[in-house]
């Protein structure tokens, strides 16, 4: 008997991803009402392999690519933008410093390792109440003093996706070193240290109510040398392109899911909506194809730029600080297509999609959260504008 071949690595990866998406799936609309993170949800994803998928191979992990991590992310965010996320907030986190290096190699082994035996959950916390968005650069009010072995940390962060779940948290902080000039460092703290406080701001949100996107405190929660990260030193234009990159590609391409996900909803409510008046499926009725084909065209657009870039990313690495502007625009088409099309399918589908009897309602509610992660839409354009125009 002839042995059946190794599955491909996309089978693989199919492999480990569609049953999660399963159960975001069946996750999603009681998380949304009850506003509240899915422990089953979670429970599924740190067992699923997934918390591994873009550690580097020789850390024992999947060692996905960037155009991998693409296509794994729409999947899970086609299920539940709130779970899809936490999974990208970590995936992008491991996938942009692994490949980047930009860590010391201890202690990204330490979060590496413990993904890869134990389904481990990392996110950047960097949002605070005041700074707003840190791609637009200030200092953060959260800081850092040196002590005996160590540092105490203190501050408060926002959109802290997943907070409840999280075995580490990477939160930037002000440092003022010897020297007088302040700095923002990283500091990797273990969830669950003693002083890191959970707070429950996350209700009533317009968007991703099942994110666990709460607020965290850190009040005197010691951090010990080895996991103190200052700035990088100087790194070359095509590994400092490495972390924009990741966490621009997570948000498009689960943004883009959710997308997918209003598209698919609508198609089959229209297949199944007969009106009596009508005698038919609403769907044979010509506005009815010209709104599909309308999403349809956009989310296909939108996905094909973004693969043809990430597939760009992984075979010219030479080529990737120029591609950055590009995936900066990118992440703007995806997240604009989603918010385009989830919009277009509540006007088709009409009143019945305001009603919780669809799921349209909270697909137009989240996709709108994706206009809000950098870059926005601005600086997106702005960066594509100044390639084109060689500034």
């Amino acid at each position: 008997m002839t042995a059946s071949p190794p599955p491909s690595r996309a089978e693989q990866a199919r492999q480990m991803v569609d049953p999660l998406a399963e159960v975001f799936r069946r996750e999603a609309t009681r998380a949304d009402r009850d506003e509240q993170l899915s422990a089953a949800g979670v429970r599924a994803l740190k067992a699923s392999g997934y918390p591994a998928f873009t550690v580097p191979a020789r850390l024992g992990g999947f060692g996905a690519s960037l155009h991998e991590f693409a296509v794994a992310q729409e999947t899970l965010g086609r299920a539940d933008a709130s779970l899809a996320l936490v999974a990208a907030m970590n995936g992008h986190l491991l996938g942009g410093v692994g490949e980047a290096r930009t860590w010391p190699g201890e202690v990204y082994a330490e979060l590496a390792g413990a993904s890869v035996h134990a389904g481990a959950l990392s996110n950047s916390l960097a949002s605070e109440p005041d700074l707003g968005s840190p791609s637009r650069g200030g200092l953060p009010s959260s800081h850092a003093r040196r002590v005996d072995g160590g540092w105490r940390l203190n501050g408060l962060k926002t959109w802290s996706t997943g907070s409840q779940a999280l075995d580490f948290l990477v939160v930037t902080a002000a440092v003022t070193p010897d020297q007088g000039v302040t700095e923002v460092w990283r500091f990797v703290v273990p969830g669950g240290s003693e002083g890191v406080q959970v707070q429950g701001t996350w209700q009533g949100s317009l968007s991703l109510r099942g994110s666990g996107s709460h607020d965290v405190k850190f009040e005197e929660v010691f951090v010990p040398d080895h996991r103190a990260l200052p700035p990088a030193a100087a790194l070359s234009p095509v590994r400092a392109a490495s972390g924009g990159a990741w966490f621009w590609t997570a948000v498009a391409a689960t943004y883009l899911g959710v997308g997918q996900a209003a598209l698919d909803s609508f198609a089959a409510y229209a297949n199944e909506r007969v009106p009596t008046a009508l005698g038919e499926a609403i769907a044979t009725l010509p506005k009815m194809q010209q709104a599909a084909g309308q999403m349809s065209l956009e989310l296909l657009s939108a996905r094909a730029l973004l693969h043809h870039l990430t597939r760009q990313w992984v075979a010219e690495p030479q080529d990737r600080p120029d591609l950055l502007p590009r995936l900066a625009a990118a992440k703007s088409l995806c997240t604009n297509a989603a918010v385009s099309v989830t919009d277009l399918a509540l006007r088709a589908a009409g009143g019945a999609a305001l009603t919780a009897g669809l799921p349209l309602e909270r697909y137009f509610r989240d996709a709108r959260a994706g206009l809000t992660h950098p870059p926005a839409d601005d600086l997106a354009l702005s960066l594509l504008g100044k390639q084109v125009l060689g500034i």
